[in-house]
């Protein structure tokens, strides 16, 4: 498995327990699945706070309320892990 690949399955079990989603597992939810709407997951605006607030403990992620940005990277597994990978390389 690559390190892409690998990320992005931490994310999806990163997704599940801040969340408590208890009948989902990791297979469940596809990597380009929209995690916000009546699409794909379904979560809301509390759910990116929460999932927000995970990420920022597991992978020291700086997120600004404000930040335009935001909707686009919380958009799906990839584009979370699109974030992640490009942070650590910054970093």
């Amino acid at each position: 498995m690559d390190a892409l690949n690998t990320l992005r399955l931490e994310i999806k079990r990163l997704i599940i327990a801040a969340l408590d989603l208890e009948d989902t597992t990791p297979d469940d939810i596809a990597d380009d699945a929209p995690l916000f709407g009546d699409e794909g997951l379904g979560l809301d605006s509390i759910d990116a706070l929460e999932l927000g607030v995970a990420l920022r403990k597991k992978y020291q992620l700086q997120l600004e309320a404000n930040d335009a940005g935001n909707r686009q990277h919380f958009r799906s597994v990839n584009s979370l892990a699109a974030l992640v990978s490009s942070r650590a390389q910054a970093a």
